[in-house]
């Protein structure tokens, strides 16, 4: 940049954007880090799904199919792992009445764990099971101790 046109105000903003200041640069390595090492420990967690909230508006012939996307990204998101693994019973509970009535609600069991597998891209993934209250009233998450 021209340095006669550096006194312009909106050349020093634009020079701001381009230019990274250090300090955030490591700000950001460091929170990589820190998530890296927290994501990595094998834990289990119930968790109540609404899925009402999350299929609002969908299609009716739509509604099982997304709701196991829900409940995938769901997952992805609390967990920190790409690779989220449903049990069969989530799927037959979520199809139980039908692809257009979904249940409102869905309470799993959300497990860390490692992958045995030599050649998985992922080192961990999530394991998702199917967790039969009788109400979800006053649930909260809480972490469950492995067997």
């Amino acid at each position: 940049i021209n340095a006669e046109y550096m006194g312009t105000p909106v050349l020093r903003v634009l020079v701001a954007y381009l230019i990274p200041k250090k300090d955030t640069m490591a700000k950001k390595t460091d929170n990589k880090q820190k998530k890296a090492s927290r994501s990595e420990d094998v834990v289990s967690r119930e968790y109540t799904v609404n899925l009402h909230k999350r299929l609002h508006g969908v299609t009716f012939k739509k509604k099982a199919p997304r709701a196991l996307g829900a409940i995938r990204k769901f997952a992805q998101e609390v967990m920190g792992t790409e690779d989220v693994r449903i049990d069969t019973l989530v799927n037959k509970f979520v199809w139980s009445r039908g692809v257009r009535h979904v249940p409102v609600r869905v309470r799993v069991r959300l497990h860390r764990r490692r992958n045995e597998e030599e050649d998985a891209e992922n080192k961990l993934y999530t394991h998702v099971t199917l967790v039969e209250v009788p109400s979800f009233k006053n649930l909260e998450t809480k972490v469950v101790k492995d067997e």
